[in-house]
């Protein structure tokens, strides 16, 4: 785990332009804290002076003048609070935005090994302990420390033996403060990820609801959330009974004090030692030295939550970025030559995916990838776009080392059709949009047109303007992949990648797209991965994988006269069918 330093540093640096008001609530703190300080030495003084002696008027003024000291310092306190509450949601606003600008420059490796809800989590509830430190605990805590160390110079300052009877007790609770705090900052740690595999469990549990209920496994998803539940109890009690130790303990230490200061005091003014203002004015900055110690302690173990969740929070923030220091060439122009040289690749460096691939590619062709399930088809297209780099041998666009490529530039000249469509809450004109954002309304609706999308767009609510529900869920399989291809064609890439694109949409329809398609595909490099193999039978290269390698290539023709894999394959669709 990073230091307590390191995560303090990084939140200051979080701060940026709200230092000055940072500084202005410090300042304010100080003041009123210092303000605050003078009530009890104010008493002891209108005791002495004034009751004492039975001056009525003296009493009067000398209680006005309290009275504004504590309404000044009310107002003090005030004011910084309303200074830190908009120093921590701006501190807090630029801390999440780094987080999720932080997301958007991962690997999508990164997201292969987290879970949604854990990262939903850091984002949410952890960044919510951090404001509630800045908001609440950071004010407290610089109060208690200037309260306290102001009580002690002022005592010392009245009367250095009584003082230092005071302080007899202070020890004790620097012990159990020390004891206690050494234990919570880990249990809170442990408590904040296991509530962030909570929320992982739940968003997962709830996006595949209808599987769970289709297979009946309601009992084994509760036993399977009891468990993880239990964890997170288990967690949360321990973090919480070590924190709920610290006030009774703090309590019972300073009550301890007060009854011998008490005692002690009295003694003291009857034998004539010291006068009974001086000792009202002890007791109460007794009293003011329990608060700070248990404000300290009880803020304390807010802090150790905070900085446990700063702390999850900046280990996103600070994951390497998949865009490379030394990634600088932009191609703005792609004529769509690719060539794979002895390619490999391995999701886990022992167990390679890709061996040893070489295929060249022209602009403007067709490529078909085909083979069973987890041959490497849909491995092999993300190196294109750089979701992941090769282990082993080179890949080029246009002759340049693919690794050199700036990532966002490359992927510019891509448009990508996948089997799983994702679709945003937001209006069907504007999940088209998402391929190019500067397009006009005439060429979205142009791309549906040329996708086949428009007459099933043009019969929803709003048209183009209705808003669809997360993920599509309004839509068909069929619709959701029309609008996927409508996107595509808005990109007008150099280069596409259909991945299944046709599969979840029925013969009817993929016979109305054909020629969409045709349109889409001319003057491009595709790549296209497809297990329905009548749709890539014109295509100018087919390419059969088969356990991470190319195991034959040709067009269709000549893999069916070849007798292999492609022809074993074909035939089990086409059963009935003789080759041609």
């Amino acid at each position: 785990p990073r230091g307590l330093g390191s995560t303090l540093r990084r939140l200051w640096a979080c701060a940026g332009g709200q230092r000055l008001a940072l500084l202005s609530a410090c300042a304010l703190t100080l003041s009123g804290t210092g303000l605050a300080l003078l009530g009890p030495w104010l008493i002891g003084r209108i005791i002495d002076l004034h009751v004492v002696p039975r001056d009525g008027d003296g009493l009067a003024r000398a209680c006005a003048v309290l009275l504004l000291v504590y309404l000044a310092a009310t107002a003090m306190n005030w004011l910084q609070s309303f200074i830190m509450i908009g120093v921590s949601q701006r501190t807090v606003g630029v801390l999440r935005q780094d987080f999720f600008a932080a997301l958007q420059d991962l690997p999508l490796s990164f997201f292969a090994r987290r879970s949604q809800g854990e990262l939903m989590s850091r984002a949410t509830n952890d960044v919510e302990m951090v404001a509630l430190f800045l908001n609440q605990a950071l004010p407290q805590l610089m109060s208690s420390v200037v309260l306290l160390c102001g009580s002690l110079f002022i005592m010392l300052w009245m009367n250095p033996p009584m003082t230092l009877l005071a302080l007899l007790t202070v020890p004790l609770a620097i012990i159990v403060t020390r004891q206690v705090a050494g234990r919570t900052r880990r249990h809170f740690s442990a408590q904040q990820g296991r509530l962030g595999e909570l929320n992982g469990f739940i968003e997962e549990t709830l996006s595949g609801q209808k599987v769970v209920q289709a297979y009946r496994r309601e009992a084994g998803a509760l036993r399977e959330f009891d468990a993880i539940n239990t964890q997170v109890r288990t967690a949360s009690a321990r973090a919480q009974i070590l924190a709920g130790m610290m006030g009774p303990s703090m309590n019972a230490t300073n009550n301890l004090g007060f009854a011998v200061m008490a005692a002690t005091g009295a003694w003291l003014a009857i034998d004539g030692a010291t006068s009974i203002g001086v000792v009202v004015a002890f007791l109460n900055y007794t009293r003011q030295i329990e608060r700070p110690i248990n404000d300290l302690a009880n803020q304390f173990n807010l802090a150790q939550s905070a900085l446990a969740g700063a702390e999850r929070v900046l280990d996103i923030i600070d994951e390497p970025s998949e865009h490379a220091a030394g990634e600088r060439t932009r191609l703005d122009r792609v004529r769509g030559e690719v060539s794979f040289e002895g390619v490999g690749f391995g999701y886990q460096a022992e167990r390679p995916v890709l061996r040893g691939i070489d295929l060249h590619v022209r602009p403007g062709q067709m490529i078909a990838l085909v083979g069973p399930t987890g041959a490497g088809k849909s491995t092999l297209v993300n190196l294109l776009t750089r979701f992941h780099d090769p282990g082993s041998g080179t890949l080029r666009i246009d002759g340049h080392d693919i690794r050199t490529l700036d990532k966002n530039g490359l992927r510019r000249h891509f448009g990508m059709v996948l089997q799983d469509t994702h679709l945003f809450s937001a209006s069907v004109r504007d999940n088209i949009r998402f391929g190019r954002d500067d397009a006009s309304a005439e060429e979205v609706e142009r791309a549906a047109v040329l996708a086949r999308a428009d007459g099933f767009i043009r019969s929803l609510p709003q048209g183009y303007d209705t808003v669809l529900a997360e993920n599509g869920a309004n839509l068909s399989q069929g619709q959701r992949q029309l609008l996927a291809i409508a996107r595509a064609l808005l990109a007008d890439p150099a280069i596409l990648v259909l991945d299944e694109a046709t599969s979840n949409i029925d013969t009817r329809t993929e016979a109305l797209l054909r020629q969409a398609m045709d349109a889409l595909l001319e003057g491009r490099t595709s790549f296209v991965i497809a297990h329905r193999l009548s749709t890539i039978a014109a295509a100018d290269l087919i390419v059969v994988m088969d356990g991470g390698r190319i195991v034959e290539s040709g067009t269709h023709r000549a893999l069916l006269r070849q007798a292999g894999l492609y022809r074993t394959l074909y035939q089990s669709q086409f059963a009935h069918s003789r080759p041609d």
